[in-house]
C-alpha cells in the first residue's frame, strides 16, 4: 500500500504493516518525531527518507550528520560549554570573525556575521534560547553556488549580492547560470546519499577549482535564478517519490 497524503495516513494509521509506503509530508512539528520513530520501528518506509525529512529542518542536524562535506572548523553549539570550547580553539587557529546559523531558520534570517568571538559570547550568554546554532569560520571570499538536482536534472547557478553577505537574491543580489565539474556534482550526490536525499536544493561555499564546501541542504528552496519553473520543478519531484515508492513497495512484495 502506498499512502500519497497526510490524511491518508492518519485514516489508515492503525492498519498499516511492513512493507507500506508513505510519501506524504508530515506537517505538524510536534508531533513529526514521534511519527517517523514509530513508523520506522512498524517497518512502514518513507520516500523521502527519515533522515533527509529531519535534516530538511534542521541546520544543526546537517552539521552534525554531513559534517565532512562542510567548511572545516564548521561546529554545532548546543550549550555554553560547547561555545568555551570552540571558542577555545578557533583562537587558538587565529580564527576571529565567525557566521553562526539558527536552528530552523531559513531565507538567511538566522545567520549572523560576527567580528568576534567575545562578542559573540558575551551576546549568546544573555540569550538561552539562542541555541542550539552552527557556527563556522567567516570567509572572506568564496562562490556562493546554489545548486539543484532532480534525478538526472541539475541546474547550477552563482547567486551574489555586493550589499549582504548572505547573497540574497531576495534582497537585491543577482545570479548568473554556473557550470558544476564532475567532482563538484559527485561532491553533492555523495551529500545527498549520505543525508537520505532523492532530491535536493544546495548552497555550495566554491573556492576553487578543487575546493569546495556545503552550506546548506534542502528538500525545497527557493528558485529565483534558476531557468526551471516551480510547476515544472515540483513534478520532476513528485514523479521521482512516485518511482522511489512503486520500487520499495514492489520490492517488499518480492
Amino acid at each position: 500500500m502506498i499512502l500519497r497524503t497526510f490524511k491518508a495516513l492518519t485514516s489508515r494509521y492503525s492498519e498499516l504493516s511492513p512493507g507500506d509506503v508513505y510519501m506524504g509530508n508530515l506537517p505538524y512539528a510536534s508531533l513529526k518525531s514521534a511519527l517517523l520513530v514509530d513508523l520506522m520501528e512498524r517497518g512502514i518506509r518513507l520516500v523521502p527518507s527519515p533522515l533527509a525529512r529531519i535534516l530538511n529542518a534542521s541546520k544543526a542536524g546537517q552539521a552534525e550528520i554531513l559534517a565532512q562535506w562542510m567548511l572545516p572548523g564548521t561546529r554545532v553549539i548546543c550549550r555554553r560549554a560547547d561555545l568555551l570550547e570552540a571558542a577555545r580553539r578557533y583562537s587558538r587557529d587565529g580564527i576571529g570573525k565567525v557566521v553562526t546559523k539558527q536552528d530552523r531558520m531559513h531565507c538567511g534570517h538566522g545567520t549572523r556575521r560576527w567580528e568576534s568571538l567575545e562578542t559573540l559570547y558575551n551576546v549568546v550568554s544573555l540569550l538561552p534560547s539562542a541555541y542550539p546554532f552552527v557556527m563556522q569560520p567567516y570567509l572572506e571570499a568564496f562562490t556562493d553556488v546554489r545548486v539543484i538536482l532532480v534525478g538526472d536534472y541539475m541546474e547550477a547557478y552563482v547567486r551574489a549580492n555586493p550589499d549582504n553577505f548572505r547573497q540574497n537574491l531576495s534582497a537585491g543580489g543577482r545570479s548568473r547560470p554556473f557550470s558544476l565539474s564532475k567532482a563538484q556534482e559527485e561532491f553533492c550526490r555523495s551529500a545527498m546519499a549520505r543525508g537520505g536525499f532523492p532530491f535536493a536544493h544546495l548552497d555550495l561555499q566554491i573556492l576553487d577549482a578543487q575546493t569546495c564546501y556545503l552550506s546548506e541542504i534542502a528538500l525545497n528552496g527557493g528558485i529565483t535564478g534558476a531557468s526551471i519553473d516551480r510547476k515544472t520543478l515540483n513534478k520532476k519531484k513528485q514523479d521521482l517519490l512516485e518511482s522511489q515508492a512503486k520500487t520499495l513497495s514492489q520490492g517488499e512484495k518480492g
